[in-house]
């Protein structure tokens, strides 16, 4: 760094920030050459370095997207751009040295979502120390569909939040970060990608810890799956199966990007009922960047050994009504996912959920994309590294009487200390905020000691497959943490029972 704490060098040149809030920010960042042109279905390339500085006070374009799915995304006047691959960087206003970092994947089902959409941008943590980094990524037709059939590299997304984080081992020292203790956390789609990036040797020794919330860390699949749900993007874009190969891989080349996420779009729509349970935009089993799925590589000891904190909210299924109907809640779906197995086997599953009860159907649908393969994770990584499972059971009255309770995402508002924004007074307007409030107090203390060190409070045991202790953040008697040994033990059973 220089003598200037806005003004920093870079790898690739340099840059200057900006102050606001209290804190230094520098914002749009590329960490990876354009993927345009003949670069679009490609692996990130280096940055081409630059000569001068360069103002960094605005975020750069989002990854291309659309708001008619299932997610409604970034608003319409933000700008879209394929040249989307840059970072975010937020230090604390005085010019430290060697301090802890963390880095935030956004989630959005790796079809929508932004760094600028992150809540608070992390700052709740700068200012107490850390130095904090967000990064945009490509998403849809551009990152996860899985187009390795006609020429083109796989798991791009993936391969980006790699290049993302070797950014940050080779530059976070200059905004007064310690590259060896950085911490990969994100929620949703992005605890997925903390989950798969530890089964991902190319992230070796890019972070010293992790922490995934709301993983669906299944939501990883064969190479045979992802070709045929390519092939049906390529139908829809209307390029057909006897097209040649080379044919094929300039039309998509050539093809506005409009067109692949509206594409995109659709196949995301028709796997939820084509395949239950699972979702279109996915790492792949590629044999080579991802030789194995993340969950076989936690059961057999194989994922990188730094420490995890993982968990769920107590009712991720809840939200995901309407048009955000992607999980396994609808009756076609649900016996779908269970037909292969015995009738007395599916029958129990369903019993545990009182179906056909609608309430039920949510929470199935939630248990099995989030909640039992989060416990698949934490079995196999208690064997390699300290595991810490938790599970956020805080609500205010509003969730309750709406029938959703604690579901996906309300840990974005306690994480990041958003509870005394407007969304969280309105959340509190029936009572249960100040309870929200201390849980989300509590959980930044352990998410940023984590950060620091690596360690939980002691009062929070180590997750092992033997005694499954999980720390469960409030609940409905004044929002008392409590500590609960295997949680729901009858419906994990019965999950196992149908192997699962």
């Amino acid at each position: 760094m220089t003598g200037d704490p806005l003004r920093v060098r870079l790898t690739s040149g340099e840059v200057r920030g900006i102050r606001s809030g209290g804190v230094r920010l520098w914002r749009g960042i590329p960490f990876a050459a354009p993927p345009v042109g003949a670069l679009r279905f490609r692996g990130p390339r280096p940055v081409k370095a630059w000569r001068g500085i360069r103002v960094m006070e605005e975020f750069g374009p989002i990854a291309p997207q659309d708001r008619a799915g299932p997610f409604a995304g970034a608003a319409p006047a933000v700008e879209r751009s394929e040249d989307c691959l840059t970072v975010n960087v937020a230090a604390p206003a005085r010019n430290l040295t060697s301090l802890p970092v963390m880095v935030f994947i956004h989630g959005g089902a790796y079809s929508v979502g932004a760094p600028s959409g992150v809540p608070g941008r992390g700052e709740n943590f700068v200012r107490r120390g850390v130095v904090h980094v967000t990064f945009t990524y490509r998403l849809n037709a551009f990152g996860y569909v899985d187009l390795s059939d006609y020429g083109f590299d796989s798991n791009l997304g993936l391969r980006d939040q790699v290049a993302a984080l070797e950014w940050v081992r080779d530059n976070i020292a200059a905004f007064g970060g310690d590259p060896a203790n950085v911490t990969v956390y994100g929620e949703s789609s992005g605890g997925n990608a903390v989950t798969t990036l530890l089964a991902t040797p190319a992230a070796a020794g890019l972070f010293a810890r992790a922490i995934a919330q709301s993983p669906p860390a299944a939501a990883v699949y064969p190479a045979e799956t992802t070709a045929r749900w390519a092939a049906e993007f390529m139908r829809i874009l209307g390029i057909t199966p006897d097209t040649a190969p080379a044919t094929a891989a300039q039309a998509l080349l050539a093809a506005p990007a409009d067109d692949l996420v509206r594409a995109a779009r659709l196949l995301f729509a028709r796997v939820p009922d084509t395949d239950p349970g699972t979702q279109a935009f996915c790492p792949v089993v590629d044999g080579e960047y991802l030789p194995r799925l993340p969950l076989d590589a936690f059961r057999d000891g194989l994922t990188h050994p730094v420490p995890l904190l993982i968990g769920t909210n107590d009712r991720e299924g809840s939200i995901f009504t309407g048009r955000r109907t992607i999980l396994a809640t609808t009756p076609r779906r649900m016996r779908g996912l269970l037909q292969s197995r015995p009738a007395d086997v599916a029958a129990r599953v369903l019993a545990e959920y009182g179906y056909p009860s609608r309430r039920g159907a949510l929470d199935f649908g939630g248990d099995f994309a989030f909640w039992i393969p989060t416990l698949h994770a934490a079995d196999g990584h208690s064997r390699v590294a300290p595991t810490h499972l938790y599970r956020l059971d805080a609500a205010p009255r509003l969730l309750r009487v709406l029938g959703l309770d604690a579901t996906h995402g309300l840990d974005l508002l306690t994480v990041f200390g958003r509870t005394r924004t407007t969304v969280g007074r309105l959340l509190g307007l029936l009572g249960g905020g100040a309870a929200l409030l201390g849980v989300s107090k509590r959980m930044q203390d352990h998410w940023y000691r984590f950060a620091v060190d690596g360690t939980v409070d002691p009062a929070w045991p180590a997750w092992t497959p033997q005694t499954r202790e999980c720390l469960v953040f409030g609940g409905a008697i004044r929002g008392a943490d409590r500590i609960e040994a295997d949680p729901r033990a009858s419906r994990r059973k019965a999950w196992t029972a149908a192997g699962f």
